[in-house]
């Protein structure tokens, strides 16, 4: 099984071979274990284990926390990178104009109104969340094209706010 996982901005390409327990990421390759043990995943390679715990997915991106650090992978596999190179999108891609809440909390401001165009990181909208005023922006280039949310309510984590239609 092939796949590319992109880590902070870096990507990898990672081959496993769960039958024979091998793997080869980038240059490196050996031999593993994975187990579930009492509730926690276990990683064996080498002589190295790591416990890795509060595994979540999201579309393609998996978060969890391996020996007490947290991680965020985005991973494709063969084929949701076929479909890259021939040019089609995914569910997670179809997907990647819609601006989610990414906590739950109020919507203080909107900073947007159905038709504008934004650029990718354009501050969106303000969500209060933990007495934090947090700042959300875009996740693409694009028109507004629809504003669920309005200031005011209460999202609950991954609620809806506004969809925005790329450009191209």
């Amino acid at each position: 099984m092939k796949f590319q996982a992109t880590i902070r901005d870096n990507e990898h390409d990672i081959e496993l071979s769960p039958k024979e327990g091998t793997f080869i990421a980038g240059d490196n390759e050996g031999k593993y274990t994975f187990e579930f043990v009492n509730g926690r995943h276990i990683l064996r390679t080498g002589t190295k284990t790591y416990k890795i715990d509060n595994v979540s997915k999201e579309g393609s991106t998996i978060e969890f926390s391996m020996n007490g650090v947290w991680h965020s992978v985005d991973v494709k596999d063969e084929q949701e990178l076929l479909l890259d190179r021939l040019g089609f999108k995914t569910g997670a891609a179809a997907a990647e104009g819609i601006l989610k809440s990414p906590m739950p909390g109020k919507i203080l401001e909107i900073m947007v109104s159905e038709g504008d165009e934004v650029e990718k990181d354009q501050p969106l909208a303000i969500l209060e969340a933990m007495k934090m005023e947090n700042e959300l922006k875009a996740p693409v280039a694009g028109t507004i094209i629809s504003i669920s949310a309005e200031v005011g309510q209460s999202l609950e984590k991954n609620s809806p706010i506004l969809e925005i239609e790329t450009i191209g």
